[in-house]
């Protein structure tokens, strides 16, 4: 009954307006690091006419979800994200399965719930940078890190006055051609699923997630090659 109110006043609903976007990771320059290909874009937005408002961070932390009572099964995935464009709001993401909004309160709960649900600290990633705006569009170029190595590189860009994803996608893309003209990425996989068409905060989670999972992939297939 105590964890059952728990997660009662911790889950709510909150109600945010994200507007289409898209969520990609940008290959690194040939002969360039990682954080030369970040300024390298910055550089491009801001010939573009693009100006900096500010910065921002998304991370994301895997938990081992024990499974009780089976434990022959193998265990289970949660993945906790927060998103600084939404400070007030905490996103659980399950593994093949649906997206909780939760108030900040959520973290407390993972604690208390530390016997179930174990922490794996060192596959956390976070992506941070610079915010541009550039007329209707909102531009964030991160560097994607795990244990304080830079990974990767991540570019969201949000259409302002739009929230049907599909409705969009075409003047994404043709915006994103102007600053990345060697790699446009495809139609996010989110966008095909929607039902409704209608944009939500878990839909750009969900980018970044599966963002990150590649991130984590490469990083083991790293990790194995070199023992």
């Amino acid at each position: 009954m105590c964890l059952t109110l728990c997660v009662y006043v911790c889950v709510r609903e909150i109600v945010i307006v994200f507007r289409a976007r898209s969520v990609s990771q940008v290959p690194v320059a040939e002969g360039k690091s990682v954080q030369q290909t970040v300024e390298m874009l910055n550089r491009k937005l801001e010939q573009l006419g693009a100006v900096k408002q500010g910065n921002f961070c998304v991370d994301c932390e895997t938990y081992h979800a024990g499974a009780i009572g089976n434990p022959g099964q193998p265990p289970k995935f949660l993945y906790v994200m927060h998103n600084s464009e939404a400070p007030l709001s905490c996103f659980a993401l399950f593994e093949n399965g649906p997206c909780l909004v939760a108030d900040p309160n959520f973290d407390v709960l993972m604690i208390k719930l530390k016997s179930y649900f174990q922490n794996a600290k060192s596959n956390k990633v976070e992506s941070r940078g610079a915010r541009y705006q550039y007329c209707d569009f909102l531009v964030k170029v991160g560097t994607a890190t795990m244990a304080s190595s830079a990974r990767g590189i991540t570019v969201e860009v949000e259409y302002c006055p739009c929230v049907t994803a599909n409705d969009c996608w075409n003047l994404l893309m043709e915006f994103m051609q102007s600053f990345l003209p060697s790699h446009v990425p495809g139609v996010p996989s989110v966008f095909g699923v929607k039902t409704d068409g209608v944009y939500s905060p878990s839909d750009t989670m969900a980018q970044y997630l599966e963002l990150f999972s590649k991130l984590r992939k490469q990083q083991a297939a790293t990790g194995s090659g070199m023992r």
